[in-house]
């Protein structure tokens, strides 16, 4: 969705949650890939060093915060890679829950 179709409030709301996830990346790797890192991601969050342990924390984290659920079956593992896109499945689970 293109940042001139988002009203101010719900960019804000969006921002508010990538940042989160970044600092919930940056928790359940440890510290190994740091919140501003995820952020500026331009590759997989795997390539920058969240191991599938990490990503169980993270999945843990994501479902018990934002009450959605993430399964690993289809394109759940590959929304652990990218901040964009997990983003826009709990927008989307949060929506057609509303």
């Amino acid at each position: 969705m293109s940042d001139r179709l988002v009203p101010g409030s719900m960019r804000e709301e969006i921002v508010m949650v990538r940042e989160r996830l970044a600092a919930m990346v940056a928790s359940a790797s440890d510290g190994a890939v740091t919140a501003g890192e995820a952020l500026a991601a331009t590759v997989p969050l795997s390539a920058l060093g969240v191991t599938s342990l990490a990503q169980m924390r993270l999945i843990d984290a994501v479902e018990t915060e934002f009450g959605v659920e993430i399964d690993l079956s289809g394109d759940g593992l590959d929304l652990l890679d990218d901040l964009d896109a997990l983003e826009r499945h709990i927008d989307a689970v949060q929506r057609s829950h509303s």
